[in-house]
């Protein structure tokens, strides 16, 4: 079985974005992703939906970064769910649940493709270390602060994603 990250195809149509997420949706495609969202959102986008139909898992931290954008979109908009999560196979629903994070989304299913004009999502410079360490550590912290049962699933997690981050951002100055 193959082990490499999501890829992500963008399609933008009727004011709304659809990301479709294939593979194994990890770290590693959060931070071209988080600046996707907050770019589009800057532009006046306020949908999102996810198509989840060839998504074969989430790590935490894919997971906390999705749930963090969500807050901050809800939080700025007035408005519950402003994350459509599709087409989620019933491991991802299992995990959003056992995680506290499903009623930050809308999730369903979907009758066929939103749109036939998807695009490769558009990677920036590669992240630096520190702009990835600083995203994992927020998606945990997010995680954590979202669902009091997750600070014992991710706290050595997200204590040596500080002390990493702390590491980097030392290295980074010297």
């Amino acid at each position: 079985m193959e082990n490499t990250s999501a890829k992500l195809m963008v399609a933008v149509f009727d004011r709304r974005v659809c990301v479709q997420v294939s593979g194994r949706a990890d770290f590693t495609c959060t931070v071209d992703l988080k600046k996707l969202i907050t770019e589009l959102w800057e532009r006046g986008y306020a949908h999102f939906v996810f198509d989840l139909c060839g998504c074969r898992m989430m790590d935490s931290t894919f997971l906390g970064v999705l749930a963090g954008i969500s807050l901050q979109l809800s939080n700025a908009a007035g408005e519950a769910q402003p994350l459509e999560l599709i087409n989620a196979s019933p491991r991802i629903c299992e995990t959003l649940e056992n995680l506290g994070v499903a009623h930050l989304f809308k999730i369903g299913g979907s009758a066929g493709p939103l749109s036939d004009k998807f695009e490769p999502l558009s990677q920036g410079d590669p992240a630096s270390a520190v702009e990835l360490a600083r995203t994992c550590l927020k998606a945990h912290q997010t995680l954590m602060e979202l669902n009091p049962a997750n600070a014992q699933k991710f706290k050595d997690v997200a204590q040596f994603l500080a002390e990493d981050l702390k590491r980097l951002e030392i290295g980074q100055k010297n």
